[in-house]
């Protein structure tokens, strides 16, 4: 008898098969002799259509809500159903007498594996493959350590639950607030919090009125220091009139003395290892990257090349078993720039800490480090091997020890006033050689959207002291007053977004950046710079969504549970019930509502078919005009739509338009035209294409004059 192997995709599925000899290729799996390994393709099956419980929600309609079935049905994905027809065939053999679930080891993969077992109704048994990286070894050890599948059903029952709650709070939201307002608006169980925590922050920074402030600094010939009033003083003063009276008093002085001096031995330990969340702030912070952008080339790196472990994780903590493989993983990071730094660690005993290894702190995936595999970093593009240089270099750091320095603390007094100076002397580089040169990795404190302009003190720069002494004089070159002005909140960037949603509890590593993303192609929050800011849809989307809804409290206590119920603690149907009863509240609500909605993106023109305004939206051709009525459906280009079709001269992307003649693709720039199809889709064959472009490229510009020949060619054509 065989074990059928469920895999999450068909390249994982290729490397499992090929780790388990299954050289037999099939369509849709392969086949060996003791496995059959196949796969599905993300999702097979997901959840039904509001349309396939009754054909009447095929129409949205406010008076039809809220949707709660009885019991949520599932269905196969129309796109990918010859998939799930292959595995359906493959769980009906009789010579497979077990599945082994080898599907992403984290809730999504589960749901991914449970809902295709539960369609073709698996009644055998089953077992999961659990493990955080992709590297042959990893692989044979996991197969030769199988978990009993039961030992997963509380992660499918949180799996379960986080599904149903975002259909049920999603689509009945989305459909009140569009069929109210008569316009698209999206709402759901964690981007509607995600949107209220932007538009405090939007409040706050509207609310915001900037004063001006002045510091006064000292310069004592080879460094300065900054005026307080006291020691706990910030060095600001408020009126122009304080700063120079400040600065006409030291100026009379002439001298400084110090006062008071002391000096302390500092520490900083190396960073912690990553977790998702983390990777993708650096990674943001440092690199530019999006959210999304790194999950998806964390996921190369895990997957294709398999260089680092398991990408969706939120501890970052190692678990005690991996200590005694943290030297091979070091060998094999010892490479190009790394060589040297991996090096001086493997000449001695790895100093493993509890900074570094906490089993407490390890949930089903331990922290994101490099695997044993060897790397070759030629192999990896531009955007793999920049984000695999953050992996690294935070893994070898953890080995190193604190970053040593004293830092001298000195009060200088000139005329009764006293001034600040600090100073460092390093002692030791410790972790912080791994980043000589470098980009040193933020703390998490650093990432501060304080307004206000900050303290003078929290502003002074490190400087090097020249040897001083308690009681000795010092030159007082000059004096001067600086004015600055508070200022408001910065906006959220995606690294100082993911920092807030993490701290409500909005989501989970792996869905951050899809929320964001979510945020993004529905208008509701657009990219300025590299800042995040609600759109004018935005905004009025937020005051027109129920109270509760925008709460990132109620969202975070809802994660809690989902994660309770994960770990066998929380209950199941207690919890569905508080999301169908919290639904159908807030549709009553959005239907007592009195509120208007104004087409934040209004054109001024008037629909052709029922003269209603037109508004301007957003796609993945570029920008269209729309009619405001939804039941209306009226939709025009209102830029040209560029073709992946380039132009055989410029190589430009070439526009779309359509002619009397049919379709036709044209480079202005070159004038040259390429026909596509007539009117009822028919082609034209290259050679009869390519003579066109000939006739026509070189002629006058494109008018009327130039559609009547193409549709004379055409005609010509057609009638032989």
């Amino acid at each position: 008898m065989k074990s059928l192997v469920l895999a999450e995709k068909p390249s994982v599925a290729k490397e499992i098969a090929r780790v388990l000899g299954c050289g037999g290729k099939q369509k849709g799996y392969f086949e060996g002799p003791k496995y059959v390994v196949t796969w599905a393709l993300g999702h097979l099956v997901t959840l039904a259509e509001p349309e396939e419980y009754d054909v009447k929600f095929r129409t949205w309609n406010l008076e039809d809500l809220p949707l709660l079935p009885n019991k949520m049905n599932l269905k196969v994905i129309k796109e990918t159903s010859h998939q799930f027809k292959t595995v359906a065939h493959l769980c009906k053999r009789n010579d497979l007498n077990e599945l082994i679930i080898a599907t992403d080891a984290g809730r999504e993969g589960e749901l991914v594996a449970r809902w295709i077992m539960e369609l073709v109704h698996w009644r055998k048994p089953f077992k999961r493959l659990w493990i955080s990286s992709q590297t042959d070894k990893a692989i044979k050890d996991g197969f030769a350590a199988l978990k009993p599948g039961k030992d997963y059903n509380s992660l499918y029952a949180s799996a379960v639950c986080r599904a149903e709650a975002d259909w049920l709070i999603g689509l009945n939201m989305t459909r009140a607030l569009t069929t109210k307002y008569n316009a698209q608006l999206a709402a759901g169980r964690v981007q509607t919090p995600t949107l209220s925590i932007m538009m405090e922050r939007e409040r706050e920074i509207a609310e915001f009125q900037s004063k001006p402030y002045w510091t006064v600094s000292a310069n004592f010939g080879s460094f300065n220091g900054q005026w307080r009033e006291s020691d706990s003083h910030d060095g600001r003063l408020w009126t122009r009139e304080a700063a120079e009276a400040v600065v006409e008093r030291a100026k009379k002085a002439g001298t400084a003395k110090v006062e008071r001096m002391r000096t302390a031995e500092r520490s900083e330990p190396h960073p912690q290892a990553y977790d998702l969340t983390e990777l993708q702030r650096d990674a943001n912070r440092k690199l530019g990257f999006s959210a999304k952008q790194t999950s998806n080339v964390l996921q190369r790196l895990y997957e294709t090349h398999k260089l680092v472990t398991y990408p969706r994780t939120d501890s970052r903590y190692l678990s005690s078993d991996m200590t005694a493989t943290l030297k091979g993983r070091l060998e094999s990071v010892a490479t190009g720039p790394y060589t040297a730094l991996a090096r001086k660690l493997l000449r001695a005993p790895l100093q493993v800490t509890k900074r570094i290894v906490d089993d407490s702190k390890v949930s089903d995936h331990h922290a994101i480090i490099p695997t044993e595999q060897y790397v070759q970093l030629g192999a990896l593009t531009n955007e793999e091997r920049r984000l695999y240089d953050l992996i690294v270099r935070r893994f070898i750091a953890l080995f190193y020890p604190p970053y040593r320095y004293d830092e001298t603390s000195v009060v200088i007094v000139a005329g009764g006033l006293s001034f600040h100076a600090k100073g460092r002397i390093e002692k030791a580089a410790g972790w912080k050689e791994v980043y000589a040169g470098g980009s040193e990795p933020l703390q998490d404190d650093d990432d501060s959207e304080e307004g206000d302009g900050g303290s003078a003190r929290d502003r002074q720069p490190s400087q090097t002291l020249p040897s001083l002494s308690v009681g000795g004089s010092l030159p007082l070159k000059s004096v001067a007053a600086k004015e600055l002005r508070t200022l408001p909140p910065a906006r959220y960037t995606e690294a100082s977004l993911l920092t807030h949603m993490e701290k409500h509890g909005l989501g989970t590593p792996a869905t951050r950046a899809d929320i964001i993303e979510k945020l993004l192609s529905t208008d509701t929050i657009e990219r300025i710079r590299s800042t995040l800011a609600p759109t004018a849809k935005g905004k009025q989307l937020i005051e027109l969504v129920v109270e509760q809804l925008r709460s990132p409290e109620l969202t975070a206590a809802w994660e809690s549970e989902l994660e309770r119920i994960a770990k066998g603690k929380g209950d199941p149907a207690k919890f569905m019930a508080g999301i169908r009863t919290q639904a159908a509240s807030w549709v009553a609500e959005v239907k007592r509502e009195t509120k208007e909605y104004k087409p934040h993106n209004a054109t001024g023109s008037f629909c052709p078919e029922c003269g209603k305004p037109m508004v301007e939206v957003k796609g993945k051709r570029g920008k269209s005009l729309a009619c405001s009525d939804r039941e209306c459906g009226y939709r025009r280009h209102s830029e040209p739509v560029l073709l992946n079709k380039r132009c055989p001269q410029c190589r430009k992307k070439m526009e779309l338009h359509d002619g009397k003649a049919g379709k036709y693709a044209q480079c202005k720039p070159c004038n040259v035209i390429e026909m596509l199809g007539d009117k009822d889709g028919s082609r034209i064959n290259k050679r009869e294409q390519q003579r066109l472009v000939e006739q026509y490229s070189e002629s006058a510009p494109l008018g009327n004059s130039l559609a009547d020949k193409l549709k004379a060619a055409l005609e010509a054509k057609q009638n032989k």
